[in-house]
């Protein structure tokens, strides 16, 4: 259900701009960046105490901050992918090619049903 406001389609007046972080998530992140910045050396020390193991599981933790995480696919979502490009890639083909392609296919379609009438 949709809440009461402006009606759709009308566009936004005022507030911020969109992905604009809010006040009290730019605070907490600056407030984060400085507790970070001023206890790297801290932290790197004690990095360096760490056994193998818990400095192997920090280290894979921290990846996770500095490589963007993928979406699980499905093969249903690799499929609609690949179809997406494949349109996007035909729609700038010159249109003789186009007609080209077509014809190719029909033909092999043609010999394809040709040969499951012999059968």
């Amino acid at each position: 259900m949709r809440k009461a406001g402006r009606p759709r389609g009308t566009p936004k007046t005022g507030g911020r701009e969109k992905g604009t972080p809010n006040k009290v998530t730019a605070d907490l992140r600056t407030w984060v960046n400085d507790i970070l910045d001023n206890g790297k050396d801290t932290f790197i020390e004690r990095l360096g105490n760490l056994d193998d193991r818990d400095y192997i599981r920090t280290f894979v933790g921290l990846l996770n901050y500095v490589i963007p995480k993928q979406a699980p696919t499905t093969p249903d979502d690799v499929l609609r992918k690949e179809k997406e490009m494949l349109q996007e890639m035909m729609l700038s083909l010159p249109d003789e090619l186009i007609n080209r392609l077509a014809n190719k296919l029909n033909d092999l379609n043609d010999k394809e049903n040709e040969s499951k009438i012999r059968e």
